[in-house]
């Protein structure tokens, strides 16, 4: 991990001597245990292929749950999916459209269909059927338990938000080779496809619907400075998003620990924006932990290191700022989702749809 370590890393790791000892001894086998899960995630954004993304997603999902999941029975699950979506595709397709990407189309609108609509399929003398995911509007941010935002309970439970249910998109879509990416919007994920006819399109797996991109801009506090700056409404490329696993990795150690204080978490941030200089949810995490680092620095009256660490979370909030980052308030985001619901006539993409 050391070619990752970059100045911000290095200002962590040379705080006082008392914050120093508190990382050696608080949680250290999650500190070793989590190392090395980072390490993995960095050869897999190193080398890149396409199916890496599912073992990065799970691999974080492990680490977190002490290696208490069950490997085989998501393989089982997931090949399920595969499939239905396989048989789905190869018994229809698409009506009027000619353009040489309509098994591209055909792909993706089978991986929608599986998350999104109720499969059927004839099995000899036995329909099975596969039912829609769910929305957990309940738990959506996994305030009340943090797995809640993991793939693995979304195959368990059959309910998911815009954390898992685009992170499964992207891994039934790469099984099958359907061209899909990741993108993010403030607090939010969702999935981008491209049409030769049609362009570039923007597929929503909370309301199972297909956005435009003026509706998702004016509702969903994302600024024209912030999409040309790049920290929303992009694609990420395969290797950025193994490396967003990274960033879930720091928010499942900050769950867990509580821990700020020795590198870990900006380390992980280091690595995404390794990848992708741009990750909003990396900038904001390396900034939200510098101001950690910083208020433990004057509590322990370390004002040398807390002028230093100062300067760099003052630079880092600016730096978001200066990109078009704007807050999203809770109350906001939990109107927005609601309005996914209850306004798909006015932002669905009715050529898409149909």
């Amino acid at each position: 991990m050391n070619i990752f370590i970059k100045r911000i890393t290095v200002i962590a790791c040379l705080l006082s001597g008392s914050c120093y000892s508190y990382s050696q001894s608080y949680e250290t086998n999650y500190y070793v245990t989590y190392n090395k899960a980072l390490d993995s995630i960095s050869y897999l954004a190193k080398h890149d292929k396409p199916k890496s993304f599912k073992d990065a997603v799970f691999l974080v999902e492990r680490t977190y749950l002490g290696g208490d999941l069950n490997i085989e029975r998501i393989n089982n699950a997931l090949k399920l999916l595969y499939a239905f979506a396989t048989s789905w595709a190869a018994s229809n397709h698409i009506k009027d459209y000619k353009e040489v990407d309509s098994n591209q189309i055909l792909l993706n609108q089978s991986v929608f269909k599986v998350i999104k609509d109720t499969i059927r399929v004839s099995n000899h003398d036995k329909v099975i059927s596969l039912l829609p995911y769910e929305y957990n509007f309940d738990d959506y941010n996994g305030k009340k338990d943090w797995s809640n935002t993991f793939v693995s309970t979304s195959l368990e439970t059959h309910k998911g938000n815009c954390h898992s249910l685009p992170y499964l998109y992207k891994i039934i879509a790469d099984e099958i080779g359907a061209n899909c990416w990741l993108a993010l919007a403030p607090n939010h994920m969702y999935i981008k496809n491209y049409s030769k006819r049609d362009g570039w399109y923007n597929t929503e797996l909370t309301s199972g619907e297909f956005p435009i991109d003026a509706w998702l801009t004016t509702t969903g506090y994302i600024s024209l400075k912030a999409i040309q700056n790049g920290l929303y409404c992009d694609t990420l490329s395969n290797q950025q998003a193994i490396a967003l696993c990274a960033i879930d990795l720091a928010k499942c150690y900050e769950k867990q620990t509580g821990n700020y204080y020795d590198g870990f978490i900006l380390q992980c941030c280091d690595l995404a924006l390794y990848y992708h200089p741009r990750n909003v949810q990396a900038l904001l995490l390396e900034a939200e932990t510098l101001k950690r680092i910083y208020e433990k620095q004057q509590q322990e009256k370390n004002h040398e290191n807390a002028n230093v660490i100062f300067a760099e979370m003052q630079r880092q909030y600016l730096n978001l700022y200066d990109l078009g980052y704007r807050e999203m308030p809770e109350k906001m985001y939990k109107e927005w989702l609601s309005s996914l619901q209850s306004q798909k006539n006015k932002y669905s993409n009715k050529g898409i749809s149909k």
